[in-house]
């Protein structure tokens, strides 16, 4: 490859590496790049932080543009210059043939030739036009064609920092998930810290309790164990004795070897078991609240949040969507609403317009009771609409119902298992594992887990959001 020239490199330092033509307006960054005004601020626009060099990357936390007015003034006095010396060589401007200016554009053969060429044979009967004419009229064609390079040289550049801001969302997004995974291990590791600490501190009052016990237990039967060794050999030294000896003052003899049988005495009572119990008891909680944790955490983790909004051709006619569909609140007025075969027409129901045939997503809902009861969760793409349904995996819906003061898992036809819950959640997030058939529940106010269904097979079918609100309920679809 032939080395760049001196103009071609005095026409690349002129050159906005953004829109590859001369700078218009060059401002500068912090760390030493330059752009065109007008393209920093559109590689910019939606952003409020973290602004980014669009050839360096170097990362600044606030918009900061300095016009660099000498860098303006050397590309107007060089434009001239550079267009001078990157012009191509003149070609001939004579017919080598017959000595005579190219003068005439031969249209057929698109090529110069003099007017005798064009009197010539070769040339006889073809079209043909002066060479202004001909430089005017392809000039209009590639003006015409530059204007279609630049809108999609345009459309490029649109897509690069479309693709470069959806990068960057997403990276902030990580980095907040990061230090919110961060965050939740720190306060677990300082729960499970001051839980080590106090139930070891406990068990240490055990063990000095135990052995306390301990000891006062054996020093006692030490001492009737001295008592009864003592009264055995008096016996046996008794025993040796002549006749006459022995018989002397024997109901004394009698009625100390009829002393009381030993009483063992409660060397450790049930309390102190029951405090063992109790403490056996509080580290299975831990583990049971560790698990749950974990399980939360683990199972947000590999899931896309999708941006569902409510289906209008599927709602009920007395269900009232907001205008940017995203709430919905049952009235008692009928609509006069087309009766499609997508349209339930009996269960104040309406479906999410997003449908899922792969992957692991989820969403989160407001749900707002009232007096009424609201029911959330997934359903088939095939799910009846006409007349009465019955909310169960095996009619292909999986969901829960909530009321002001408790909530249900549908589970079969008919019958509703009522969920052991602290208080009713507020804001429920439904995550959808497709290839594992999984639909869970959790609270999104405190992260804990309100249900998961046993695992199910969707068999290729499209999985749609489901919301079921009646009189006094609304529900809205948390952006």
């Amino acid at each position: 490859m032939a080395a760049a020239t001196p103009a071609q490199l005095l026409l690349a330092e002129l050159t906005c590496s953004v829109c590859l033509d001369y700078f218009k307006d060059p401002v500068s960054l912090a760390c030493g790049h330059h752009f065109c005004q007008a393209c920093i601020t559109q590689c910019w626009e939606g952003l409020s932080t973290d602004f980014h060099c669009p050839e360096c990357r170097e990362t600044f936390s606030r918009r900061n543009l300095k016009p660099n007015r000498q860098l303006r003034n050397i590309v107007e006095a060089s434009r001239k210059l550079t267009l001078e010396l990157t012009k191509e060589p003149e070609v001939e401007t004579v017919c080598e043939k017959h000595q005579r200016a190219l003068d005439v554009f031969c249209q057929k053969d698109q090529t110069l030739i003099c007017v005798v060429c064009h009197l010539s044979q070769d040339h006889k009967g073809h079209p043909a036009v002066l060479i202004e004419e001909a430089a005017e009229d392809y000039k209009k064609q590639i003006r015409s064609r530059l204007e279609s390079l630049k809108k999609e040289s345009e459309k490029i550049l649109s897509f690069k920092l479309s693709g470069e801001n959806k990068s960057h969302e997403l990276l902030k997004q990580l980095q907040t998930e990061k230090q919110k995974i961060v965050a939740e291990f720190q306060q677990l590791r300082q729960f499970l810290e001051e839980q080590e600490r106090l139930l070891l501190a406990k068990l240490e009052e055990l063990k000095k309790e135990i052995e306390k016990r301990r000891d006062e237990y054996v020093a006692k039967l030490s001492e009737e164990l001295s008592s009864f060794s003592f009264l055995i050999s008096e016996m046996e030294q008794k025993c040796q004795q002549t006749a006459r000896e022995f018989l002397q003052d024997i109901k004394g003899t009698l009625s100390r070897c009829e002393r009381e049988k030993f009483q063992n005495p409660v060397a450790f009572s049930s309390e102190l078991k029951g405090r063992i119990r109790e403490s056996s008891q509080r580290n299975a909680s831990l583990e049971t609240i560790v698990k749950k944790f974990t399980d939360s955490l683990s199972f947000r983790l590999w899931f896309c949040k999708a941006n569902v909004t409510l289906d209008p051709d599927t709602a009920h006619p007395e269900l009232i969507l907001s205008a940017d569909r995203r709430s919905v609140r049952w009235e008692y007025t009928w609509q006069n609403l087309p009766n499609n075969p997508e349209r339930f027409d009996t269960e104040p129901c309406v479906l999410g317009c997003e449908g899922f045939t792969s992957g692991r997503h989820y969403w989160e809902v407001k749900v707002e009771m009232g007096r009424g009861v609201c029911d959330v969760g997934v359903a088939r793409d095939s799910v009846s609409r006409k007349g009465g349904i019955s909310p169960n995996p095996e009619q292909g819906i999986w969901a829960v119902w909530c009321s002001e003061d408790q909530c249900w898992a549908h589970t079969s036809p008919g019958q509703s298992i009522p969920l052991s819950l602290s208080s009713v959640p507020r804001r429920i997030r439904v995550y959808l594992d497709y290839e594992g058939g999984r639909v869970s529940f959790f609270d999104a106010g405190t992260g804990d887990p309100i249900v998961t269904f046993p695992p199910a097979s969707f068999a290729g079918e499209r999985i749609r959001p489901i919301f079921w609100v009646s009189a006094g309920a609304r529900l809205t679809l948390c952006p």
